[in-house]
């Protein structure tokens, strides 16, 4: 903040008065901004959050795998406040779904933006997840307001109205895009988010070097990637994190990363080998879109 000074012996008494009270007064304000953001402010939302997370809408199944997700802390990294208006892609049976759009329900917005149900010749279990995504969303007292969306370009890229995101997040996808071209979802991505907006970022992290081949087939992307890919896009990374990070994961798995829990691909082979090591060891990326 700028010194405001005055010299007292040149002002007259009615005019130094008026300029008194105006710096009071802006004095005033600046008080009551910076108390907005104070860490009272910071813990009231992560209560609430906690409270969504030992909410009796999670089973027990869901509960047992905060241990490998941590997701109060990935969505505290990633800046999820109470009144944002948040994109989920791909929300899959709804497992963040459950956590972010209960706690934006009151006062922001969800959308969830998964497969297009009137896309044909697609595999059916992406009608059958589509429409059981839809069926739970529906639930208008746990749920709020919230809207499902697709994201299937070239056809499908509005995932939420231009310019209006707050937030958008995506959960293990990036290995799923780079079978194609990701550089279409990540300009829905674009087109959604406000200028400022965050895009976050999970991802099962492939050892540095990793070869497109690899990382199309093992699930793992080298974090590298998802940051050159982010920056052609326009989206500019503005932190890291290892809040995911699990360093048991060798990564040279059978059945690459769906070797590991929860899909164990290898069943009853190896399983307590595999339960052992958890999920996988995953980056967590933190953009933004410039303002």
């Amino acid at each position: 903040m700028r010194n405001i000074v005055y010299h007292v012996s040149t002002l007259p008494r009615e005019e130094f008065s008026m300029r008194l009270i105006t710096a009071m007064a802006l004095c005033s304000l600046l008080l009551a901004c910076t108390h907005t953001s104070t860490p009272e402010h910071t813990n009231e939302s992560a209560a609430s959050l906690r409270d969504v997370l030992a909410g009796e809408h999670r089973n027990d199944s869901a509960r047992a795998r905060d241990q490998y997700r941590h997701p109060e802390e990935t969505l505290r990294f990633f800046e999820l406040s109470p009144t944002d208006t948040v994109v989920e892609l791909f929300p899959g049976g709804g497992w963040y779904t459950d956590i972010i759009a209960p706690f934006v329900a009151e006062n922001g917005q969800y959308y969830g933006a998964g497969y297009a149900l009137d896309i044909p010749d697609q595999p059916e279990y992406r009608y059958k997840l589509t429409r059981g995504f839809s069926k739970k969303i529906s639930d208008r007292a746990l749920y709020g307001n919230a809207q499902m969306t697709s994201l299937a370009p070239p056809t499908h890229t509005e995932i939420a109205p231009p310019g209006s995101a707050d937030l958008v997040v995506t959960f293990r996808n990036f290995h799923g895009w780079l079978r194609s071209d990701p550089a279409p979802y990540l300009a829905a991505v674009v087109a959604a988010l406000k200028p400022g907006g965050i895009f976050g970022v999970v991802q099962h992290r492939a050892n540095p070097g990793a070869s497109l081949e690899s990382m199309q087939k093992s699930g793992y992307v080298a974090e590298q990637t998802v940051i050159d890919l982010a920056a052609a896009a326009g989206l500019q990374l503005l932190d890291r994190a290892d809040i995911n990070a699990n360093p048991q994961d060798t990564k040279n798995h059978p059945m690459g990363v769906w070797t590991l829990p929860p899909s164990l691909r290898l069943g009853e082979q190896d399983r307590e080998k595999y339960l052992a090591i958890g999920e996988s060891d995953r980056m967590t990326l933190k953009f933004i879109k410039p303002e």
